[in-house]
């Protein structure tokens, strides 16, 4: 899954620290899970219009069996749980493919009464079909439309944010050079719409946005590009320390550095 961007903070870290001092925090802070709070002062990423941890939370309220496809590490679905309250769906269920993200998911999930399921991401959804009348994710690897549609009821319903095309490729190029123009179609919304429709799922809402990321120092672009290992495959701080070195003068010259970030909501029903 891809996690959740670092939060908007108003305060900022401190200016002109040494570089090796940076990239060695950025290397040393454990990247399990998809809690983003570290890069509180050091990161912001605007968030998306329609506030979907609040909005999945109401959904939740009227369903009656929820399925959350990878979960990472399970925040953002206790986040929706607690806000749901005692009204909350009876029979909830996750899965997750990252081993580290199951421990983490199922320690906190557990509690709430919500088993989580290790499975890889790219393999059937052990469920049975028309099991959920709600299926749920946020930045899924890949939807798999075909197994959405499978364990969704009759008139069940999708609900999920998305990564969308060419998400943070100021950064991703900045690392890797010019990515082809393929690249930059991937995830795109319509393309997914298409492959939604073609699974036989009626796509009611579908929007997107692109937000506006910033990066305060060196050392939270290399926690960023460790956490979020599909950014630059292969990362690592000697691998790439020249040109981590080239971003960190820069950002102390010019400011933050800029990236926008890519994503769309995707409001699917199964036809009756």
């Amino acid at each position: 899954m891809v996690p959740p961007p670092p939060s908007p903070s108003p305060s900022r870290p401190p200016r002109h620290r040494a570089f090796d001092d940076l990239v060695a925090e950025g290397a040393s802070v454990p990247t399990d899970g998809w809690d983003f709070s570290w890069f509180e002062g050091r990161a912001t990423e605007a968030r998306p219009s329609w506030g979907y941890a609040r909005s999945m939370a109401r959904r939740l309220v009227r369903a009656s069996a929820v399925l959350e496809v990878q979960t990472g590490g399970g925040e953002v679905l206790d986040f929706a749980l607690g806000a749901a309250g005692s009204r909350r769906s009876p029979l909830v269920v996750a899965t997750e493919g990252w081993a580290p993200n199951v421990a983490k998911a199922t320690r906190l999930l557990a509690p709430r009464g919500v088993p989580v399921v290790a499975m890889p991401d790219d393999a059937p959804l052990p469920f049975a079909d028309g099991a959920f009348d709600l299926v749920v994710s946020r930045h899924p690897v890949q939807p798999h439309w075909g197994e959405v549609a499978r364990v969704l009821a009759p008139g069940g319903t999708y609900f999920a944010q998305h990564v969308g095309p060419a998400s943070v490729f100021e950064l991703i190029e900045y690392f890797l050079g010019p990515l082809p123009q393929e690249s930059r179609r991937q995830r795109h919304p319509e393309l997914e719409r298409s492959d939604a429709e073609a699974a036989g799922l009626e796509v009611v809402d579908l929007r997107a946005e692109r937000l506006r990321m910033e990066f305060f120092d060196i050392g939270a672009v290399v926690h960023f590009l460790r956490k979020v290992v599909w950014m630059v495959p292969g990362f690592t701080v000697d691998a790439y320390r020249d040109r981590l070195r080239d971003l960190h003068e820069r950002i102390e010259a010019d400011g933050p550095f800029v990236a926008h970030s890519a994503r769309h909501l995707f409001d699917v029903r199964k036809t009756v």
